[in-house]
């Protein structure tokens, strides 16, 4: 038997915390302040999208365990070290999605578990299986997958009133999704060229892949403001996003004019895992403290 460290090593427990911090945050946006969301709702809800999270974490394990043994990034992981066999961790991913959807159908909504099922299918399937290894835009085009859920947390507690504020959470994750994987991507090129994964720089260039990153991180800045012009938010968020945007231009700008420096690629990797959670953070607390200028 795989011990519960193997286990949960599969589960990418980061990236489920980050997803997680956006859906909680989509929950309490779906209520108007100072009003709170039902707190078992958005403890049960947590609970099965973190589950069907870490099942399609897992299944990307699998798909991707010979490209993992060939990378020194991912060579460490469960699978590749042996700890767990691929038997073992179907059953697992299998365990966690069929669960976490159970608790979403039973105990929050059906539309919230159709699309956490459809966002599951879109990360472990779609992308995992298809998009990574066809296409250099497979993080843009996957990336859908990974924005879903502000839209799981907004539906869960409000169901599809006044959804169209859910989608402005879900478009600043999904232009932020290329930024971010891409950084890391050119900071770990040579591996990917290594195991033949079509990644921007890999099929277009490092100098190609570092002016993307810049026009998107542009196009974030700009995307990010939307929550406060639509009166979705007040001055607190605004000047936040502000500040963050700022700064991750500065690490784009970085990158861009100095290619020779591939250290700023990591920084810039990490900073925007920051940005994100500062971002939906500053969200939250502008709900509950709300200043329109």
């Amino acid at each position: 038997m795989p011990s519960l460290s193997a286990l949960l090593g599969l589960c990418k427990l980061k990236v489920v915390a980050l997803i997680l911090l956006t859906a909680v945050v989509g929950m309490f946006l779906a209520v108007p302040a100072p009003y709170l969301p039902d707190a078992v709702l958005v403890m049960t809800a947590s609970v099965g999208i973190s589950m069907a999270s870490a099942s399609a974490a897992v299944f990307n394990h699998i798909v991707d365990e010979q490209i993992d043994i060939q990378m020194a990034r991912t060579d460490k992981r469960p699978l590749p070290q042996g700890r767990v066999s691929r038997n073992q961790a179907l059953v697992w991913g299998v365990f966690l999605g069929v669960v976490g959807l159970g608790i979403l159908q039973l105990f929050v909504n059906t539309i919230t578990m159709v699309l956490t099922f459809i966002s599951l299918i879109g990360y472990a399937v779609v992308y995992t299986i298809y998009l990574k290894r066809a296409t250099p835009q497979n993080i843009v085009i996957g990336g859908a997958a990974g924005a879903a859920p502000p839209i799981l947390g907004w539906t869960a507690i409000s169901g599809t009133q006044s959804i169209e504020y859910a989608f402005l959470l879900f478009l600043i994750v999904f232009i932020w999704t290329p930024p971010h994987f891409w950084a890391l991507a050119i900071f770990r090129v040579e591996e990917y060229k290594k195991v033949a994964v079509p990644m921007l720089p890999v099929t277009h260039g490092v100098a190609y892949t570092r002016l993307q990153i810049l026009l998107y991180t542009i196009l974030l800045f700009l995307v990010a403001l939307l929550p406060y012009l639509v009166g979705m938010s007040g001055v607190i968020y605004l000047l936040s996003a502000v500040i963050l945007g700022f700064i991750f231009l500065g690490y784009a700008i970085k990158i861009y004019t100095s290619p020779e420096d591939n250290r700023i690629t990591w920084q810039t990797f990490v900073f925007s895992i920051n940005y994100l959670m500062l971002l939906f953070v500053a969200l939250l607390v502008d709900h509950y403290f709300l200043i329109i200028l």
